[in-house]
Parts: C-alpha cells; sequence; structure tokens
C-alpha cells in the first residue's frame, strides 16, 4: 500500500472526527475532481450517476471492473481523500460485497457506501437483517486493510419511494451496530426528520444536499450537526444542463451567449498543468 494511501486515509477519517462537519463534492471524471480540488475542498466522492453519464449511459450501468477501473483513475487524479459510490455493492451475497470493498480499496480510494436497495422494483429493499449481513461483511474487510477505511452504509428508504422515517431508522441502528463508520439515508429532507436520525445514531451521518425537496443550506445542516454533506450526481446534471442549453442556443439561435459564462481556456490549461508538471 503506497504511503500516500495511508495518509489520505487519516486525512478522511479525521474530517469525520471534526465536530464543524465538512461537505465533500462528487466529480465524475478527472477533469472534474482537478477542478474541485483547485477549489480548496478537502475530499471527494464519487458518484455512480455522474461516471454513468460521462459514458452516455444511465445511471447503474457501469458493472465492477469499469467502475473499479474508474475509481483508480478518480484515485490517482488529485491528492485528495476519495470515497467511492459502490452501489449495492456489485453483488448479492455478503461475501461479493465484502470482495467489491477489498478491490475497491486496492483501486486507490479510502472509503466507500453500500445500498440497502434490491434492484426490484417489487420490493425495492432489502431485508433488514440480510442488508446488515452484507455491511457486516464489508466492514470485516475494511478492518483487514492496513489503513482506516471508511466504509458508508446507507438506508434507502426515501430514495425508493417508501419514505418511512422509523425503519429508516432502525436500518441505519443496525449497519452502525453491524461496523458502518458513517451513516447515509439520502432523500431526507427536513430539518425535523434530519434532527431526529442525527438522535438516534451513533455515527457521523452524511446528507444528501442536492435532492427534490431539500430547503437547507449546507449552513443549515452544519448547525444540525452533520458531518458529511454531498451533492450526488447534481454537479455532473448541472455541467450537463449547461451543454444542452448552449448547444440548443447555438442551434436554435446562432448566438453565442453561453460562452461568455464558459471557463476560459487559459484558466482550465493553468489548473490542468499543474498536476501534468508533477502532481501525477
Amino acid at each position: 500500500m503506497p504511503h500516500r494511501q495511508l495518509a489520505r486515509a487519516n486525512e478522511f477519517r479525521t474530517l469525520h472526527a471534526q465536530a464543524s462537519g465538512f461537505l465533500i463534492p462528487n466529480p465524475w471524471d478527472r477533469g472534474s475532481a482537478r477542478l474541485l480540488a483547485q477549489l480548496g475542498f478537502k475530499a471527494l466522492a464519487t458518484t455512480s450517476a455522474g461516471f454513468s453519464y460521462s459514458r452516455g449511459e444511465p445511471d447503474r450501468s457501469a458493472s465492477r471492473e469499469p467502475m473499479l477501473s474508474h475509481l483508480a483513475d478518480m484515485a490517482s487524479a488529485t491528492d485528495l481523500p476519495v470515497s467511492a459510490d459502490l452501489e449495492r455493492g456489485f453483488g448479492a451475497s455478503p461475501e461479493e460485497v465484502a470482495e467489491t470493498t477489498r478491490l475497491a480499496a486496492a483501486a486507490g480510494v479510502v472509503g466507500g457506501s453500500i445500498e440497502d436497495s434490491s434492484g426490484n422494483a417489487t420490493t425495492p429493499l432489502l431485508e433488514p437483517a440480510r442488508a446488515a449481513d452484507r455491511i457486516r461483511a464489508a466492514a470485516e474487510a475494511a478492518r483487514h486493510l492496513p489503513f482506516p477505511f471508511m466504509l458508508t452504509a446507507r438506508a434507502e428508504n426515501f430514495s425508493v419511494g417508501l419514505p418511512d422515517l422509523a425503519d429508516t431508522i432502525a436500518r441505519l441502528q443496525c449497519y452502525q451496530d453491524a461496523g458502518a463508520d458513517v451513516l447515509f439515508a439520502p432523500g431526507i429532507t427536513s430539518r425535523q426528520d434530519i434532527a431526529t436520525v442525527l438522535r438516534s445514531v451513533d455515527r457521523p451521518l452524511n446528507v444528501l444536499i442536492a435532492v427534490a425537496g431539500m430547503q437547507l443550506t449546507v449552513q443549515d445542516l452544519l448547525e444540525l450537526g452533520v458531518r458529511r454533506i454531498s451533492v450526488g450526481g447534481s454537479l455532473a446534471r448541472a455541467a450537463y444542463g449547461e451543454l444542452v442549453r448552449a448547444a440548443t442556443e447555438l442551434q436554435t439561435q446562432g448566438t453565442l451567449n453561453y460562452a461568455a459564462a464558459a471557463l476560459p481556456g487559459a484558466r482550465l490549461n493553468e489548473t490542468f498543468s499543474r498536476w501534468d508538471l508533477g502532481n501525477e
């Protein structure tokens, strides 16, 4: 294991231990990762949606091998700690989820998240006991790594259209008992619900801020006691949204107003040259 990965892992764990909390943006390729690093963020997290879009595919299209290649690319893009969106663990069994955890660590990331969604439209969530077994296997694999791997367990109730706060909390409590380092329930948006979750668990909570219905700001969440705030695929969607708006203007109006908001080529060249000259 490179010394650099150990240093990043320790940095990432320290960020979670700080009472002040932090914002972790989600780049989708090397360029977006390096721009975010240049802006001063302390850590990055991958987004399966953003990665799929960059391949011209819908979310969750990538199998494990392409995703691991992407994780290695992202981990090597900057000097920042990178946590991985490992979706459902790329396998149904606890053993497969444990193997995904080991392979992700070997790719260079220092953390990763595992969902409890099933991928089945009829029963979109795994049974809590089965989901906890998968987290337990991932946590056991993480404990045997030569660095502190921050394992995030996700309760997907709200994101799959089953907004049961009591069940969400019960699941998160099971996952913390199974060994998760960080807890995550994407889709919770109200101040009251987030505060209730925070009172009910004893692990750092990640909140996804860029989600429908979210009215709270980063500062609001930090004041509530949220330790980690992510944005999911929203930055990738924003970038593609601007591309579509710009191209539509060009195609339908023949004007170039979009170019006024574009980053200058000189800035991009200067930013990326820094990495090419000594940060690989």
